[in-house]
């Protein structure tokens, strides 16, 4: 595949229905993210994000409208080879990893965005690799650990040690502070502003219930409620108190201060 030169996502009236007769999950989505961008995803439960990242990282088709995803059009592609230079983090996938797999095994399986090691050769660089992103990501000590049995926070540093072993072309990360601690998920938030202000890094997409959990560096915001767009743009434009208040159907202060946020109802 061709690297692409334009938005690493277009979307254009996508939408999507799991079931014939259902209420659409997305409706009539439209949204570009361009090629040095870092946007996060809001909303409310049920609106939509996990379906929007599933269908960002092709494993997932919409019913409705098109996709490009790093220039190719799902359904003219093959998702496959697309998969492997996209960096995913979720939940999901966490828990599809086998219970035996090393925290070692998890970033060096991301290089064929396999769930296993034993599919795909490897070479001595590829596994010094994946050691030193470990490492870069202050889990290095989890190397020969089974994935399984680190803690919530040391799970999630893993994954995006996974999602950059391949240098992907744009990195996904779904609810990746979803259950932390507030120690874990404030060094979980420095590693992912660590990350955004990196111009070698790529575009990111990040999803989250919180506006304590945007980094610094990130550069726009998505707002959805009941799979519809109720704001997109740059940061300080899209993510205000009436756009917040708007997609989550209550009324929300938005505070800032040094560069991070707080929201609460008014």
């Amino acid at each position: 595949m061709e690297p692409t030169r334009g938005p690493a996502l277009c979307f254009r009236g996508v939408t999507l229905r799991l079931g014939p007769g259902g209420p659409p999950v997305l409706d009539r989505v439209d949204w570009e993210v361009g090629p040095r961008e870092r946007w996060v995803v809001l909303g409310p439960n049920g609106s939509g994000k996990t379906s929007l990242i599933r269908i960002a990282g092709a494993w997932l088709h919409p019913t409705g409208g098109t996709v490009e995803v790093l220039g190719h059009r799902l359904g003219r592609t093959d998702v496959r080879e697309l998969r492997a230079r996209i960096g995913l983090a979720s939940g999901g996938l966490e828990a599809l990893f086998s219970p035996d797999v090393t925290a070692h095994e998890v970033v060096l399986s991301g290089l064929h965005a396999a769930l296993e090691t034993w599919w795909h050769p490897y070479s001595d660089e590829d596994r010094l690799r994946a050691g030193r992103l470990l490492e870069q990501g202050g889990c290095g000590h989890l190397a020969d650990r089974r994935f399984a049995t680190g803690s919530d926070g040391e799970r999630k540093r893993v994954q995006i040690a996974r999602t950059l072993i391949t240098e992907p072309e744009l990195l996904l990360l779904d609810e990746p502070a979803a259950g932390l601690d507030l120690g874990a998920r404030e060094a979980l938030v420095e590693r992912l502003g660590r990350l955004a202000a990196d111009p070698a890094a790529p575009p990111t997409v990040l999803v989250t219930h919180h506006v304590e959990e945007i980094p610094h560096g990130f550069t726009h915001a998505l707002l959805l409620n009941g799979g519809r767009v109720c704001a997109a743009g740059p940061l300080a434009e899209a993510l205000t108190s009436g756009t917040l208040s708007d997609a989550f159907g209550l009324p929300v202060t938005l505070e800032e201060r040094d560069g991070r946020r707080t929201a609460r109802g008014r």
